[in-house]
Order: C-alpha cells, then structure tokens, then sequence
C-alpha cells in the first residue's frame, strides 16, 4: 500500500475554523492538515494501546437524530481513545420526542457545557442552525442531503493512502447523487484538492444543474468509468425518495450497478469505494464488493476513526484560539 509523508502541520498548528459543518469551506491546506494529523492516527490505532489523553477532561455529545451505525461508532472510538468523556444521547427517549424545538435542545446543551458536538440531522442545515446557538465546536456528521464532511475526509485519507496523491486523479461518483450528501462533501473536497470529478447517473437520480459544481456528468456507467482511478458508488436513498426514480431494483442493477463488466472500462488498478451501507446486488455486485486487491470499503471504515479523532482534535484543541478567517 503507498502511503504519502506525513507532517507536523496538524500536530500544532491551529485550525482556522471553530466548526466543521462541510468541506465546501476548506481549503485545500486545511484538508491536509486534518489528513496529516489523521496519517499518525491510523498507525496509533493498530497498535495494542490505542489511547491517549489529549481530550481528557474534554466532553464530547453525539446528538444523533438519524440511526447510524458507522459514523456514531467511529466518533464515539475516536473521542473514547483521544481520552474524551462521550456522550451518547438517544434521540428516540428524549424531550424532542415530546416536542422541544431544535433550538431549545441546543440552548439545554449549551448549559451543560459540553466542548464537541457531534450532530446528524435529517434536514439540510439543520447542523449550521444548532452551531450558531452553542458554544462550543459542532461537527456535522451528516445534515439532510446537504453534507457529510467527515466522510469526505476519510475517503481522501483513503485514496491518498491507497494512490499516494489525490491531484489529478479521474474520480467517477456513481449512483444517487441527488440525494447524497455523501456525494456533494466529495466533490467540494476533490475539486479543491485538484481531482477531476465525473457524476455518473440516470438523469431521475442527477439534481438540477449539477454541472456548475465543477463535474463531469455522465449517464451510462460503462462510458463514465472511462479510465478512472477511483470508482465510488452511493446507496439508493429510497427513504429520502418521494416517488419513483427507478424502474425497479433489478433494472437498475442491470444498468447502472457495478459489476466486473462495467468495471474493465476503468483503469486496471481502479480503487472500489463506497460510503456504506451496501445495498448488494441494487448498486455493487458482491464479487466487486469483495475484491481484496481492488476494493478499500472495509479501508475506509478505518480511516474514519482516525479522520473523527483529527477533527475531535484540532476543534476540542484550539476552542479559544483566534479564528484568522472562517467561522465555520
């Protein structure tokens, strides 16, 4: 596996935002300091000893309104092995079942003094509301069909580990684009990080004007693998779906999921990526899932701990320091 140098730009320097609601506000050095920092985290985690007490006395909540089972985990690891105190909060048991607004759930919290929130929420911008009545550093694990930055990150770390480089690699992101935030965060984060962007789905599952994001937009999934260096495919969002986008699971499958076939059109080396959770046999076939030589999804699993413990880091790290440019 290539791996690119790490550096001490993450280890001290401070973040320039207070919050991390979405990658469309990131520069291209503040994606490499959180990639940098997260490097030394992959390696601190697969030793036996996995903890440090960075975060020790800090609080961490994770205000999940959506079920999840990657990302909450992933975060709550990350804060338990930085030395965090973790807070789960079940949405399901508590006052907002009864009617308590978003915004009066932000001002209880705030009062409880916690140092990282954690929020995933089912409507877009619903994080960005909640970060302008807290105090403390919010991280958007997911808003709607907004943004999901942390995935983002994670997929980078992934594909710079796995290719050595993220500028100037041919990316094709395959499936339901219109509904992913998943979709939207990587391609604000490969575009500043200077790779060529191509969206590959039926028009029905493509939202409006998405071309002026800076992609390539592609119908036939064969064409639009192309000599790709990385094929990421995205789960159908039936449960964001009101009406019909498809045909029928098996049509789709048949044109426009991923199987060997459609898979020789890209590069030979092409690196299989996908957000999880898989739905087998609708947008990947199993054979392709499993390919120990050509897929990083069980990778990226990884690589989200040690990306959620970068973020932890450097937002619980630098809460008071002078933010020189963005809020967010």
């Amino acid at each position: 596996m290539e791996t690119s140098p790490t550096s001490d730009a993450g280890a001290g320097a401070p973040f320039a935002h207070r919050h991390l609601l979405g990658t469309e506000t990131l520069s291209r050095g503040d994606i490499e300091q959180i990639l940098d920092l997260a490097d030394g985290y992959v390696d601190q985690n697969r030793q036996t000893d996995k903890k440090n007490g960075l975060l020790r006395g800090r609080t961490l909540i994770n205000l999940f309104f959506e079920n999840s089972t990657r990302t909450r985990t992933s975060f709550e690891l990350a804060g338990k092995r930085l030395g965090g105190d973790v807070i789960n909060m079940s949405v399901s048991t508590s006052s907002i079942k009864k009617g308590e607004t978003l915004i009066d759930t932000a001002v209880t919290l705030n009062a409880m003094h916690p140092d990282v929130l954690v929020v995933r929420h089912g409507d877009s911008g619903a994080v960005q509301l909640l970060a302008e009545k807290v105090n403390c550093a919010v991280i958007n694990a997911g808003d709607g069909s907004h943004e999901h930055p942390t995935q983002a990150l994670l997929d980078a770390l992934t594909i710079r580990r796995r290719k050595g480089r993220i500028e100037g690699l041919n990316v094709a992101i395959c499936g339901d684009v219109s509904h992913s935030r998943v979709a939207r965060s990587n391609i604000h984060l490969l575009n500043t990080m200077g790779a060529r962007v191509r969206v590959v789905a039926p028009p029905t599952l493509l939202p409006a004007h998405i071309d002026r994001l800076g992609v390539d937009v592609h119908h036939n999934l064969a064409e639009g693998l192309v000599d790709c260096d990385i094929v990421m495919m995205l789960r159908l969002q039936t449960e964001r779906m009101a009406g019909s986008f498809v045909p029928s699971m098996r049509e789709y499958f048949y044109f426009h999921g991923l199987d060997y076939d459609k898979l020789r059109a890209a590069k030979p080396d092409a690196l299989i990526m996908h957000p999880g959770p898989m739905n087998r046999g609708v947008e990947i076939d199993s054979e392709v899932a499993d390919d120990i030589d050509r897929s990083a999804i069980h990778e990226q699993v990884e690589m989200g701990v040690a990306v959620r413990m970068a973020c932890l880091e450097l937002l619980a790290r630098d809460q008071n320091a002078p933010w020189t440019r963005n809020q967010s």
